[in-house]
């Protein structure tokens, strides 16, 4: 008897000291193991279910693995949750059988202060492990913060000096492939080619840039199932191009053949699905690149990894790590940097991912060191940015153009840091097989970026109703004689057409502006002729001048506003020389 109670009268048989015992210590023995066989068998069960669902939670786990921060938190968190989800009830100072601790909690009811709480287990051993969890998610914030923030700055500075390191400075400007200039803007392709074909049952994806079979680039789509039922039943029929170096007869050609994994097919059935079963620790960032190989199509996925460096502090940065290429049949060959560039079937097409290409070039802020770019102490010495565009621009960087040689190439304008600089500081090119970095510095001179173009454009024409009526648009770097300039497109509103091209001078400032195909092409290749060229009209077509001109030279000022518009008439050229040239003597440097 204690406190003038029998012992055993609470029911528990007088065996109090068995039972504390085994409240302190946990669960007996044969408790324990049933409790870790059971928790052991929902936790692999869970852990089956998300492996056959990987591709679901790809960016979760690999940004687990390979970012400093999310492998502190997601790592932290879900090595607390395995282990309190483990753990006996016991450990946290909850014992007893099960049977027992329902009697207490139904006992316990009335009495409760959070009776609901008490119900749903928050009040006893789940309680706890909840309030445990959140406590460790608290600190697990606090720790992947102090660790992610600088890691992040050293991922930028280790990816900035790399990209610099194994750059090579040009002396010039490499020259544009006169036969392939980016004439048509993606969102004229996008609107002339979507009206321009009929299915039923599928629709087209989203474009990107590839080689035809002739060499020639074009704008190039997914021919992928539309609506749910599709998306569930039906594959992808193949690929369709078309031409974007030609304003007039462009061609729009399509490659017909099911895949069995594919664009815009669903879970298992896509093409995204198995891409990451068959190479899990890799991203697939960039869009397919959809073309053709002797008639049968095919897609091709750049990939991406990332490297962990120790020192200073523990950081990764992103590196290519080849591709994936598909085949209809369902095939996907995983390749090397050095297979993919070896690959017939890949022979001219782009291998190197465009969103490394824009990681790396926006990190070149920080190429001389992390404290010279930051806000209040940093000096920014030889700071660049990547150049801003207009929202109207209709184009991203990097800008994708074709060199001498059929050589695609992801060229980025660089701008000296500042809000209020617009003018180019350095142009940077990547080969886009190959991934090596190349780059032309202005040094003293500065030259005009697309902004600015795109406002030399407009001014140059003031009778175009621009916005209303037509938009400039897609400014692309290209290289004639040595000379930056930019390409630019006019087209309606509604982009169903491209009306002319305007060719802005990054040095000068002079625009030209051209209507016709092989007039572009002759201009890129530096020549300009009476049979190259049609007649330059006025706004909506009309003649508006009495001068039978083939083109115009237009002269400009600082601010983009037209000083001198020179009519270039048949049987005349235009040439551009230096000021101590002696053809540069009285008018002869205007008309040539």
């Amino acid at each position: 008897m204690a406190n003038g109670r029998p012992s055993g009268s609470d029911g528990s048989d007088g065996n109090d000291g068995h039972d504390d015992g085994g409240r302190r210590g946990g669960l007996g023995g044969g408790s324990l193991l049933t409790h870790l066989l059971t928790r052991g068998l929902v936790l692999a069960i869970v852990v089956g279910i998300g492996y056959l669902t990987r591709p679901l939670w790809h960016g979760l786990v690999y940004s687990v693995l390979y970012s400093p921060g999310a492998a502190v938190f997601g790592g932290g968190a879900a090595l607390a949750a395995v282990v309190l989800w483990l753990l006996p009830p016991g450990v946290l100072g909850d014992g007893g059988g099960g049977a027992s601790r329902a009697r207490r909690r139904m006992d316990g009811l009335e009495d409760a202060d959070n009776p609901i709480g008490l119900l749903l287990g928050m009040d006893g051993a789940a309680g706890r492990k909840l309030r445990l969890f959140v406590g460790v998610l608290g600190v697990l914030v606090v720790v992947a913060f102090l660790v992610g923030v600088p890691a992040g700055a050293l991922e930028q500075r280790t990816l900035a000096q790399s990209t610099v390191a194994d750059a090579t400075e040009l002396d010039e400007f490499p020259e544009a492939n006169p036969d392939n200039p980016r004439v048509v803007p993606r969102m004229v392709a996008d609107v002339t080619t979507r009206g321009s074909v009929s299915y039923r049952q599928h629709r087209l994806g989203t474009s990107d840039i590839a080689r035809t079979e002739d060499g020639s680039l074009a704008w190039s789509y997914a021919i992928q199932p539309d609506g749910f039922r599709n998306q569930l039943l039906e594959n992808q029929r193949g690929v369709l191009v078309t031409d974007m170096t030609r304003m007039d007869d462009r061609q729009i050609r399509a490659y017909e053949e099911d895949f069995t994994y594919g664009e815009g097919m669903l879970f298992q059935r896509s093409a995204d699905w198995n891409l990451k079963t068959t190479d899990y620790f890799a991203r697939y960032d960039d869009d397919a690149v959809e073309f053709s190989h002797e008639g049968r199509p095919y897609m091709y996925y750049p990939k991406t990894v990332h490297e962990w460096h120790l020192t200073p502090l523990p950081h990764t940065t992103p590196t290519w790590d080849g591709g994936a290429l598909i085949h209809p049949d369902g095939t996907i060959e995983h390749l090397t940097p050095a297979e993919a560039a070896d690959n017939e079937v890949l022979d001219g097409q782009r291998l190197y991912p465009t969103t490394l290409t824009r990681a790396e070039m926006d990190a070149m802020g920080y190429r001389n060191g992390i404290v010279n770019q930051l806000p209040v102490v940093g000096a920014h010495e030889d700071e660049v940015e990547v150049a801003r565009l207009p929202a109207d621009a209709d184009n991203t960087q990097p800008f994708v153009i074709d060199l001498e040689g059929e050589r695609m190439s992801y060229v980025t304008a660089m701008e000296p840091y500042g809000a209020d600089t617009r003018g180019l500081d350095e142009v940077w090119f990547a080969d886009a097989e190959t991934g090596e970095y190349t780059y032309f510095g202005t040094g003293d001179d500065t030259l005009t970026g697309p902004e600015r173009a795109m406002g030399i454009a407009r001014s140059a024409d003031s009778r175009t109703n621009w916005g209303q009526n037509f938009v400039i648009t897609e400014p692309v770097p290209v290289t004639v004689d040595g000379d930056l300039w930019w390409h630019l497109k006019v087209t309606p509103t509604d982009f169903t057409d491209v009306t002319r091209n305007v060719f802005v001078n990054a040095d000068t400032g002079s625009a030209v502006e051209i209507r016709d195909d092989d007039a572009v092409r002759e201009f890129i290749r530096g020549t300009v002729t009476e049979e190259d060229l049609g007649p330059i009209d006025g706004e909506d077509g009309d003649e508006t001048d009495d001068v039978d001109a083939i083109y115009y030279v237009l002269v400009t000022d600082d601010n983009g506003e037209v000083i001198e518009r020179i009519p270039v008439e048949p049987g005349q050229e235009t040439i551009i020389v230096e000021p101590d040239d002696e053809r540069a003597a009285g008018n002869e440097t205007a008309t040539g």
